[in-house]
């Protein structure tokens, strides 16, 4: 617990951290944004004097300054007006000035940009300096954006990776736990099979032994399954319809009399490569979460259909529904909306499905207080 509260708080820390590098650098951006915006603003300023004195210039004049002051001048784009017409541009596109729908919409940019700087030149006349941002400038203004989209990818890419590594660690977990439950089963099976020997010896009624022997069947089978978990299984072209029935009707002969079952299926035999024992789990996953949703009175229907090269197997019950928001959240692990129960089922039916047996799982079809329509979708091989 101790190791685990220290691990959050050093996440927390790093997050804090992060968070701060990140205010600091775009804190720090804008204040160069605002630096180099005034520069600008003085350099317009010194461009507009050189203007007026070139404007009142006499033979007698030095325009040295003020022409040395326009050639420095290459980035800025600049429009001059007076009375509302342009009488001069700087670094602006001739197309652009050419066309005078294009300038008038430049000129509008400019006015977004940046205030005029007004030019009386003489008494009661003026000129209007309007400029934009150099392209350094922009390319600083938009700064900011493209460093915050970086940071939203990198923090994409390590969240992805957190999260690959901690699925991962949970496989090997309940891989692990899987196979120490089946060695665990294992030992007391083995005893119970000798008591069955010896019952059998003592000349104890058939139909008594005959039922503890299934269970005991079923207790291995079990085991089997958990053995199967976290290796890859051997997969067998079998007919899928022969297994599914086989399993459906020996957990139709363990349940209630209050649910209806009803199994439907072609006449023949549809191969499919699929391991028989973890198929089973699947269908027996798949039939008491149905049950569960009926709180144990209601019809159950598995159908399976042949849709071209592939064979559908459909479970449907008149439970209780799953909202449209939580057809894909019922396959995540640790997802359930019983008071009891790790919300596990699903998870590995869902895993044995589209992993091992290469399908695919989804809701179909579901209603609120009318039940709900899981399909299994394989595709199917050649007959033997």
């Amino acid at each position: 617990m101790y190791f685990s509260d220290r691990r959050n708080t050093t996440r927390w820390v790093i997050i804090l951290v992060s968070f701060c590098i990140i205010s600091l650098i775009l804190w720090n951006t804008y204040t160069f944004f605002q630096i180099f915006k005034n520069e600008e603003r003085l350099k317009m300023n010194l461009w507009a004097k050189a203007q007026k004195t070139l404007i009142n210039a006499d033979e007698n004049t030095d325009v040295e300054l003020p022409l040395q002051i326009f050639s420095t001048n290459s980035s800025i784009p600049i429009i001059l007006t007076e009375k509302d017409k342009i009488i001069n541009t700087v670094n602006i596109d001739d197309k652009i000035i050419a066309n005078r729908a294009e300038s008038v919409r430049f000129l509008a940019t400019l006015k977004n940009e940046n205030d005029p700087i007004v030019i009386e030149y003489a008494p009661g006349k003026f000129q209007k300096l309007y400029y934009g941002n150099s392209a350094l400038l922009n390319k600083l203004k938009y700064y900011p954006i493209a460093l915050v989209l970086i940071i939203v990818l990198f923090a994409a890419l390590v969240y992805n990776f957190y999260r690959s590594t901690k699925m991962a660690t949970q496989n090997k977990l309940w891989a692990g736990m899987a196979k120490e439950t089946a060695h665990q089963i294992g030992t007391p099976l083995s005893s119970l099979i000798g008591w069955i020997e010896l019952l059998k010896s003592e000349n104890i009624a058939e139909s008594t032994t005959l039922e503890i022997e299934k269970d005991i069947e079923r207790l291995q089978t079990i085991t089997d399954r958990f053995s199967k978990i976290g290796s890859e299984p051997k997969l067998e072209n079998q007919d899928i319809i022969a297994v599914t029935q086989e399993t459906f009707n020996y957990l139709q002969s363990r349940f209630s009399k209050q649910i209806v079952f009803s199994f439907q299926a072609p006449e023949l035999p549809v191969f499919v490569l699929f391991n028989a024992t973890l198929h089973s789990w699947t269908i027996e996953n798949l039939v008491k979460n149905a049950i569960d949703a009926m709180k144990g009175k209601g019809h159950l229907d598995l159908v399976v259909e042949q849709e071209g090269d592939s064979v559908k197997i459909k479970v449907s019950d008149t439970g209780i529904g799953i909202p449209k928001k939580q057809f894909k959240t019922i396959f995540e692990p640790g997802f359930t909306t019983k008071k009891r129960g790790w919300g596990l089922g699903l998870s590995l039916t869902k895993r044995i499905v589209e992993e091992y047996h290469k399908g695919r799982i989804k809701v179909v079809q579901s209603e609120i207080g009318k039940g709900t329509t899981i399909q299994l979708s394989y595709k199917k091989s050649e007959s033997i």
